[in-house]
């Protein structure tokens, strides 16, 4: 998947928006049907649960913070947050980080081949504010502490073996990290207002227990070219590892991470942006930045980031409109879905189900605006393939 810098236009609200300094038709490339309200069709009125979403698509409530889940025993933990599915014979599994701090952790749910709920269980305890994470390609999840020398915890989603701790990824702030088979790395975002781009190679992949930390270096613009440089000092003290290389770059709040077909994303809070980097030739530029739009921009407070296999990416607001917003491989922005009544949260853990019918993500305050109040959701329909 080839995808266009969005530097060069984005359809909002109806509209066509100038990105970059040149103002593109919604004709000139293969926008929409109804422009402005993406390749889904407009929102529609809340239904039961107060989600706002296109036509042909229904929502369930999977799991509520302090609640047992469907007809398990597994009370589900508050603050849910990153997330991710796995195959498991002809169903599938659900994994949530907790961001709370102590405790933390992450919990799966475990579902059949209809979408049954069938077990849930603890895969991670006795951890701090456990944010983001990611995916391995043999199967693990990487669920990443959000604290000053937060450590990065390598888990298994069956529940089967024990969670490691995974210290050779560096001690920082850690938020998200996305595996990328083709390199054999791990990028790994910093959720500090000067963090960095991190990248760690195992000294064998698919083990995670030593390897190298490195750096993203680049320059101070908006797009150009770029350099990874070890990081001297993992453990990050008593020099911060975003401190030890001259000429890493700094990005204003590092957030989610998605890595696919030789490109990465990730997104920044600070300035609700998307940067893209096209790992081929080694260079990066702006996927989106609301900055840029003329008028008003549909996502903002970006967040966690996931992709569908039709090169659609799907980004979670951390407020904002509590939206989630698809970003098109041809540059168009739009809300694909709204959570209404819950101006007090955030969206988190968007991830498709194996089969990529099926999105999981989760309100982490809910209508109470507390971490116990913790919604998580299954949104099914005609997803683009």
């Amino acid at each position: 998947m080839e995808r266009r810098s969005l530097l060069r236009a984005a359809v909002l609200g109806g509209t066509s928006a100038a990105l970059g300094g040149t103002l593109w038709r919604g004709a000139a490339y293969a926008a929409p049907a109804q422009p402005g309200t993406g390749p889904y069709g407009p929102l529609g009125s809340p239904d039961a649960n107060g989600i706002r979403l296109p036509s042909g698509f229904t929502s369930r409530v999977i799991a509520r913070s302090g609640q047992r889940v469907g007809n398990t025993s597994y009370t589900w933990h508050n603050a849910p947050d990153g997330g991710a599915c796995y195959a498991d014979g002809t169903g599938w599994i659900y994994v949530s980080n907790s961001e709370i701090n102590p405790s933390g952790g992450a919990s799966a749910v475990k579902f059949s081949a209809t979408g049954a709920i069938t077990g849930a269980y603890r895969i991670l305890s006795n951890t701090r504010q456990n944010c983001a994470g990611g995916k391995t390609p043999w199967n693990t999840w990487l669920s990443c502490e959000e604290v000053s020398l937060g450590y990065v915890y390598e888990t298994d989603p069956w529940g089967t073996n024990a969670a490691v701790q995974r210290a050779a990824m560096g001690r920082f702030k850690h938020e998200a990290a996305a595996a990328d088979p083709v390199r054999k790395v791990i990028y790994l975002t910093e959720d500090e207002t000067n963090g960095r781009f991190y990248r760690f190679v195992p000294t064998t992949w698919g083990n995670l227990s030593s390897g190298k930390l490195q750096v993203m270096v680049a320059g101070s613009a908006t797009s150009g070219s770029f350099t990874w440089a070890d990081i001297p000092d993992p453990d990050g003290s008593p020099t911060a590892t975003r401190s030890q290389v001259s000429g890493s770059k700094s990005f204003n709040g590092g957030e989610g991470c998605h890595y696919a077909n030789d490109t990465v994303w990730f997104t920044t809070k600070g300035d609700n942006r998307v940067w893209q980097l096209n790992l081929l030739t080694n260079t990066y530029e702006l996927a989106y930045d609301d900055s840029l739009v003329n008028g008003t921009a549909p996502l903002t407070g970006v967040d966690n980031i996931t992709g569908a296999s039709s090169g659609d990416l799907f980004v979670a607001e951390d407020g904002g409109s509590m939206d989630i917003c698809v970003i098109t491989p041809d540059d168009v922005v739009a809300s694909f879905l709204r959570v209404d009544g819950q101006s007090s949260s955030e969206i988190t853990g968007p991830a498709f189900s194996p089969d990529g019918t099926r999105l999981y993500f989760s309100s982490q305050r809910g209508t109470s605006g507390s971490s116990s109040g913790g919604i998580t959701y299954e949104v099914t329909g005609p997803f683009r393939s």
